[in-house]
């Protein structure tokens, strides 16, 4: 056992140790190129329940590949769990803040899940058209998730306030200083998406585009991602593993991404949450080139 053990943890550094050298002899071919070093600096987004960690980034390796190609990187640092709108409040002063101390004029912002909606909400409701150049919309559920709307409607009252409360109480020994768990799922759901998009119309002035991806199977995500794609399936169609696949598209170009087998591509793979590299799709590399874009787009 201990035999069959070993050469299964040598055969996975093996392969990790290659891909990583790979990663490092392709960065140094193109240093000189900086191909991520736009016009304008990104802002990279989070979505709901996260925060912007000093020491763990919520974005992965992801920044510090784009970084090695040339990108200057910011991030929102809006709390983890309030409405579109007081997100959106805290995304508008963010980005003011950026503008003021690094003159840049304009940001290129990329937003995963919620984190979509409360730039939209920013850039298109209070005066941020003027200093966003594009917005990336990564999985973000712009139509909603009417799995969300089942559960919102269905769980007592009672059991909801004390989940809210147990939630609020939790995210603020990580930092948020009026979590609000309630607003923020509601603003998620099917019916919530839909009045916003009756009422937030894309600026004229920036460049919308957005990413999407799915699990092709549920046991293809990690936990729990693979409980509740199966769940989000019944009501939602084939998702992520929390948002459902007609809900990631928005603006000029869409890119929908899976890769073959039973893996797929999850909500958090997005956004490299495990540090996990997986055959068939490299995210950092996906993020190099997604910047690499913006730059011979004039952004």
């Amino acid at each position: 056992m201990h035999l069959i053990v070993l050469v299964k943890i040598l055969r996975i550094t093996g392969k990790e140790i290659r891909t990583e050298s790979a990663k490092i002899r392709l960065n140094k071919s193109r240093k000189s190129e900086h191909i991520c070093e736009t016009k304008y600096p990104i802002l990279m987004v989070h979505g709901v329940f996260f925060q912007d960690f000093r020491y763990f980034n919520y974005w992965g390796r992801i920044p510090t590949e784009l970084e090695k190609n040339g990108s200057t990187c910011f991030y929102g640092n809006q709390q983890s769990a309030a409405s579109v709108t007081d997100s959106g409040r805290e995304l508008a002063d963010r980005i003011q803040q950026i503008v003021k101390e690094t003159g840049c004029e304009k940001v290129n912002i990329i937003a995963h899940s919620k984190g979509g909606l409360d730039s939209r909400y920013a850039i298109s409701m209070l005066g941020m058209d003027e200093y966003v150049a594009s917005l990336t919309t990564i999985n973000t559920p712009h139509r909603g998730c009417e799995f969300a709307d089942y559960l919102l409607s269905k769980v007592p009252k009672k059991q909801r306030e004390m989940i809210t409360n147990a939630y609020n109480s939790a995210l603020k020994k990580i930092g948020d200083s009026n979590p609000d768990f309630i607003s923020a799922v509601t603003d998620l759901t099917a019916s919530a998406c839909e009045k916003m998009n009756q009422e937030v119309f894309d600026s004229p002035n920036v460049y919308y585009q957005s990413v999407g991806s799915k699990l092709n199977v549920a046991g293809g995500g990690r936990f729990p991602l693979n409980l509740t794609h199966l769940f989000v399936k019944y009501f939602d169609g084939d998702n992520d593993g929390l948002v459902g696949e007609k809900s990631f598209f928005w603006g000029e170009n869409y890119q929908f991404l899976t890769v073959k087998g039973k893996r797929g591509i999850s909500h958090g793979d997005m956004i490299d949450l495990n540090r996990e590299n997986i055959d068939e799709f490299d995210v950092r590399e996906f993020y190099v080139q997604l910047v690499a874009e913006l730059r011979r787009k004039g952004f």
